[in-house]
């Protein structure tokens, strides 16, 4: 078995690798992070999805990918020139409501139907804002993050920031935890009660 041999890749993945590389963006998700979510999606038939950290709409093309016709996602990010490209990619999924708004004043006022999967990927849903995120899952919903192995790019105290956080999730007596040392560092999450 040869995890990098990637062979289904979501639709709009070409489109949205040679528009990081036209205008620089160099965080989109891994792809490794990008199969998980895929499958995790599937899991949930007509699920109801949630990605903190729009960013280029890598992770969304995954999600978007596992996801069937009844399912739906909500996608924020603050970042105005980003959220337009990823409108133009995704302009034709009725299935994906994408949001260019602050998500800790989102998740803060959000008063929808909880979620069958939240991925965050960025500082609001992770780092902050944690337990109302957490809040906002069903019983049984998967919560996931991304980048908790230390990077030779993260500013200085970062790494401490994602010790404490991962010292947190694990002492969450509602929810399930599985730490994986793969890809970017994962940490998968059920909810219990």
């Amino acid at each position: 078995m040869k995890e990098s041999d990637i062979k289904l890749k979501p639709r709009v993945h070409a489109a949205i690798a040679a528009k990081c590389q036209e205008i620089g963006f160099t965080m989109p998700s891994d792809l490794y992070v990008g199969s998980l979510l895929r499958t995790l999606v599937a899991s949930k038939p007509c699920g109801n999805f949630l990605e903190l950290g729009t960013g280029i709409g890598l992770s969304l093309a995954w999600m978007a990918d596992g996801m069937d016709d009844c399912g739906s996602i909500i996608t924020i990010d603050n970042d105005p020139k980003l959220i337009d490209i990823v409108n133009q990619l995704f302009k034709l999924d009725s299935r994906i409501n994408i949001l260019c708004q602050d998500a800790a004043v989102w998740i803060k006022n959000y008063r929808g139907e909880q979620f069958d999967l939240i991925f965050a990927d960025a500082w609001p849903g992770k780092y902050s804002e944690l337990e109302e995120t957490l809040a906002l899952l069903k019983i049984g919903g998967i919560y996931i993050v991304d980048d908790m192995q230390e990077q030779p790019t993260w500013p200085a105290g970062h790494a401490q920031k994602a010790r404490d956080l991962i010292e947190r999730l694990e002492n969450l007596s509602d929810f399930t935890i599985t730490k994986m040392n793969w890809s970017t560092g994962i940490i998968l999450m059920t909810k219990l009660e």
